[in-house]
């Protein structure tokens, strides 16, 4: 047990490092400093030390096991950089259009978890790869989602360094997210997105 604490504890610390330096280069440094403290909070730690094994992330150990996380419901339901926090299946739109310091906190945390979880065998690809497993799984935005391809397109492209800058996340959020006068509607029944006609 004291293995899974000490462990879990280096690991959220050595994310919540490396998302600060990201939202700092992002001009968010704020979001980064207080990014994830829910971790420490009893039903998180507690769950994440009872199902810590170093190579992913507790949650799902513990999905494997109980069918949920305890740690994850808690969490996504508190930190705003979580897709899965804006929906709401009774709202209009179901999901809407995440705000800009959110979203640059979403690509600083994945970014992060990548870096922390695949240590030496993390590559510029490793987050676009996932990404695209991921986003079928996941319901986003559709100009969100494009917000997130296009930067981690260009991480696996053009490296963090150049990609993770206040100026370029700004540009981004604002093509995808702002100058993108597209409206879309989630059809629930279809579990699909519709861009509506203007």
């Amino acid at each position: 047990m004291i293995k899974n604490i000490i462990g879990h504890i280096k690991t959220v610390t050595k994310h919540k490092w490396i998302v600060f330096k990201l939202a700092c280069r992002a001009g968010i440094p704020w979001r980064g400093f207080w990014h994830d403290f829910s971790k420490f909070s009893p039903i998180e730690f507690g769950e994440s030390i009872k199902y810590y094994v170093g190579v992913h992330s507790p949650i799902t150990e513990a999905k494997k096991d109980k069918g949920y996380s305890d740690a994850w419901l808690h969490h996504k339901g508190r930190n705003k950089h979580h897709l899965e926090y804006w929906i709401d299946f009774d709202a209009k739109p179901v999901v809407p259009v995440i705000p800009y310091k959110y979203a640059v906190e979403k690509v600083c945390d994945d970014l992060s978890a990548g870096m922390v979880y695949n240590g030496k065998n993390w590559k510029q690809d490793t987050q676009y790869n996932y990404y695209m497993l991921q986003r079928e799984k996941v319901l986003v935005h559709p100009k969100i989602d494009n917000f997130l391809t296009e930067v981690f397109l260009q991480v696996k492209e053009n490296g963090v360094k150049q990609t993770i800058t206040q100026k370029n996340m700004k540009t981004l959020y604002k093509k995808h997210c702002i100058d993108d006068k597209n409206k879309y509607i989630y059809i629930v029944e279809k579990g699909e997105w519709k861009k509506l006609e203007q």
